[in-house]
């Protein structure tokens, strides 16, 4: 992106039942959210022990909407996961 400042911001907050969920989710994004795209930037962060947020800059409607629909797939793939991670190998 650009020296330009980021015309758009959108925050995805995710709120999970405990910490142990948080945090597994904020490891399993930040690969994914330190990737550069062309015209976005994004960042993981933890307001609360058991809230991941997703800040995401762009500097058009077209990659804010691209971004949010990417980051949005990521989370909801990772908490999809959950259940068969803890029920274990069948």
């Amino acid at each position: 992106m650009s020296e330009a400042e980021p015309a758009w911001t959108v925050t995805i907050s995710v709120r999970t039942a405990s910490e142990e969920l948080a945090g597994w989710l904020e490891r399993t994004l930040r690969p994914e959210v330190g990737r550069e795209a062309p015209r976005a930037r994004a960042e993981v962060r933890r307001r609360d022990p058991t809230c991941v947020e997703i800040a995401i800059r762009a500097r058009d409607t077209g990659s804010v909407r691209a971004a949010l629909n990417t980051h949005l797939g990521w989370v909801h793939l990772a908490l999809a996961t959950v259940p068969r991670a803890r029920a274990g190998p069948a």
